[in-house]
C-alpha cells in the first residue's frame, strides 16, 4: 500500500485540529504518513502524538529555523519526504492560507497536480478522485490528477475525524532549504484577546448573524445562541460591512469558507457569495422572515418568523436541554 502523506501543522507544541481529519482521510486512501517540521530541540512529543492520531510512518525535520522561515521549511520537508517515501499516492494539506500556498509551491516542484480547496475523496482504479465546489458552489465537480502526484488542500470537516492509533515508525529527514530567497518573521506580536469559543474554519457549529439583525447591539443574540450551543460565530459580509462585527468574522466567497456539522444562518438572505462559504455544511438551518430568501435554497430546516422572536426561544430551548 502506497502513503499518504500529510502535513502535519502545530503551533506552541499542539497539533492544529485539522490533522486528525487529515490522516483520517489519508487513511481511506492509502497508508497514513505524517511530515512534521519543527524548530530544532522543540515538539518531542509530536511523533507520539502523531502515532495516536493513525499515522503509520512519521517523518520529522528538524530545521533550526524552522519557526522564523514562512513555508519555505515545509516545502523542503514534503519533498524531501515524497523522494524517501519509495512511493507516495497523494499529498494532503489542510485549507488554511500557508498550507494552500505550500502545496501549489510543492506541487511545481515535483511536477504534480494541485486540487484545492477539496471536499471529498476517493480511490478508484483511475486514482485518487477529488470532489470539488466550482463557481461559488453552483457546480460540484469531481477531479482526478492527469499525471504526477495529486496535492490536495482538504477543507475542514469534509470527512471523518480520527482513525485508530498506531505505532509508528519515526524516520528523520535530511532538508536543505538551501539558497533560494524567502520570506522571515522578524518580530511577533501576541494579541491581548483570547476568545473561549471554537476557532471559526474548525468549528463543528457554527452560528452566523446577517443584516437583518438590524444593528451592532443586535448581534449580541447571534452570540448569545453561539455560547448556548458552544458554537463559533460567523457573519455575512453584509453584517460585516454594516458594522455589526469584526471581518474575521465573515464567512463567504470573500471571507472564510466553513464546513461545519450545523450551520444556522440567522437574518441572512443568503447571497450566492455566502452560499459559497457555507454550503458544504452538513446540517443548515435558517431563520428569516422573509419566506423567498435565497438561504432557504440550501437549508435543511427553516423558520420563517420574527428573529427576535425565534432566536430568544431557540435560546431557552438549548439551555434548558443542557440543564
Amino acid at each position: 500500500m502506497s502513503q499518504v502523506l500529510v502535513l502535519a501543522e502545530h503551533q506552541q507544541g499542539k497539533l492544529k485540529s485539522n490533522v486528525a481529519e487529515l490522516l483520517a482521510a489519508a487513511a481511506q486512501l492509502g497508508e497514513p504518513a505524517a511530515v512534521l517540521v519543527r524548530q530544532t530541540g522543540t515538539g518531542e512529543g509530536l511523533p507520539a502524538d502523531l502515532a495516536n492520531l493513525g499515522a503509520a510512518t512519521v517523518y520529522v525535520a528538524d530545521i533550526d529555523d524552522a519557526d522564523s522561515l514562512l513555508v519555505t521549511p515545509q516545502i523542503a520537508a514534503l519533498e524531501s519526504a515524497v523522494s524517501a517515501s519509495g512511493g507516495v499516492s497523494a499529498v494532503l494539506v489542510g485549507n488554511s492560507i500557508d498550507s494552500r500556498e505550500t502545496a501549489a509551491r510543492l506541487a511545481v516542484r515535483i511536477g504534480a497536480a494541485l486540487l484545492n480547496d477539496v471536499v471529498g475523496l476517493e480511490t478508484t482504479t483511475e486514482g485518487v478522485i477529488a470532489t470539488q465546489q466550482a463557481f461559488g458552489g453552483a457546480y460540484t465537480v469531481r477531479s482526478v490528477a492527469a499525471r504526477g502526484i495529486p496535492v490536495i488542500s482538504l477543507r475542514p470537516n469534509a470527512g471523518e475525524l480520527t482513525t485508530p492509533a498506531v505505532e509508528a515508525k519515526v524516520i528523520p529527514l535530511t532538508v536543505s532549504i538551501g539558497a533560494t530567497a524567502t520570506a522571515r518573521i522578524s518580530d511577533r506580536h501576541e494579541r491581548g484577546t483570547v476568545s473561549t469559543r471554537p476557532a471559526l474554519q474548525a468549528a463543528d457549529i457554527v452560528v452566523s448573524g446577517g443584516r437583518g439583525l438590524g444593528s451592532a447591539q443586535n448581534f449580541v443574540l447571534v452570540e448569545q445562541l453561539a455560547d448556548a450551543l458552544g458554537a463559533a460565530v460567523g457573519a455575512s459580509r453584509a453584517a460585516v460591512d454594516a458594522g455589526f462585527c469584526t471581518q474575521n468574522m465573515q464567512v463567504g466567497q470573500t471571507g472564510i469558507t466553513v464546513s461545519p456539522n450545523l450551520y444556522l444562518a440567522v437574518g441572512i438572505s443568503g447571497a450566492i457569495q455566502h452560499r459559497a462559504g457555507m454550503q458544504n455544511s452538513k446540517t443548515i438551518v435558517a431563520v428569516n422572515n422573509d419566506a423567498t430568501a435565497p438561504i432557504f435554497e440550501v437549508a435543511d430546516f427553516g423558520v420563517v418568523g420574527d428573529i427576535f422572536t425565534v432566536v430568544p426561544q431557540l435560546i431557552e430551548a438549548v439551555s434548558a436541554r443542557q440543564r
